[in-house]
């Protein structure tokens, strides 16, 4: 089951609500009354500027694995076009908004998505954890996604990054490096930058990760 939420804040942001199986569905019920799920990860869709929208095939991939878990998922749209600052703000106002509506967040993130969602999880204590698909390694120059990582240890919020060994697209390779010195999760795909024909592999993946720091699972 799915629904649109409008993410408050000052850019007009739209997302979809994708509802786990077996729950009732909808963000108005508590978050212990069973009508649904009491855990959520934000989704950050690819670069706006290439195409990159909520319904990019990477994400919905991972919202149906989190879903088969138990998990909602909220994957959004940037609002116009903002050099990834806008983009940034977005993402932080779509965990704000999860946050007030669930117990327990996560964020997800493909290409300049996976970005957007390793520099927002490093603003955000307390997050269940952040997994980023084949991140680049800068939004722009205020936005660093290596000194995220660094951020991200600090706070204590775990972290995992995937990536393709035959991407040639995203600069990923400073992200991997760093995550490995500093005990960050990795997993390499035998794949180019957009996963063709591992879509649902990647989303198992991440549903993997986060599904257990998302869930009461041992």
């Amino acid at each position: 089951m799915s629904e649109t939420v409008l993410i408050p804040g000052g850019r007009d942001v739209r997302a979809t609500l994708d509802t786990a199986a077996g729950d009732g569905g909808g963000v108005g019920g508590d978050a212990n009354d069973g009508s649904r799920a009491d855990s959520v990860v934000v989704a950050c869709p690819p670069h706006p500027q290439h195409g990159g929208h909520r319904g990019d095939e990477r994400l919905t991939a991972a919202s149906d694995a989190l879903t088969g878990r138990g998990i909602d998922c909220l994957r959004f749209d940037y609002g116009d076009w903002d050099e990834g600052y806008g983009e940034s703000t977005d993402a932080d106002n779509a965990v704000a908004w999860a946050v007030e509506h669930y117990e327990r967040v996560g964020l997800f993130g493909f290409s300049f998505g996976g970005t957007v969602a390793l520099v927002t999880a490093a603003s955000r204590p307390g997050l269940a954890g952040v997994c980023a698909l084949a991140p680049t390694a800068r939004l722009n120059p205020d936005a660093d996604a290596v000194a995220a990582l660094d951020d991200l240890v600090d706070l204590g919020v775990p972290a995992r990054i995937l990536y393709a060994t035959r991407d040639s697209t995203a600069d990923w390779e400073p992200v991997v490096e760093r995550a490995e010195e500093l005990g960050i999760e990795t997993e390499a795909f035998e794949s180019d930058h957009f996963f063709v024909g591992r879509s649902g592999d990647v989303g198992d993946s991440a549903a993997a990760f986060l599904g257990p720091r998302l869930r009461d699972d041992p």
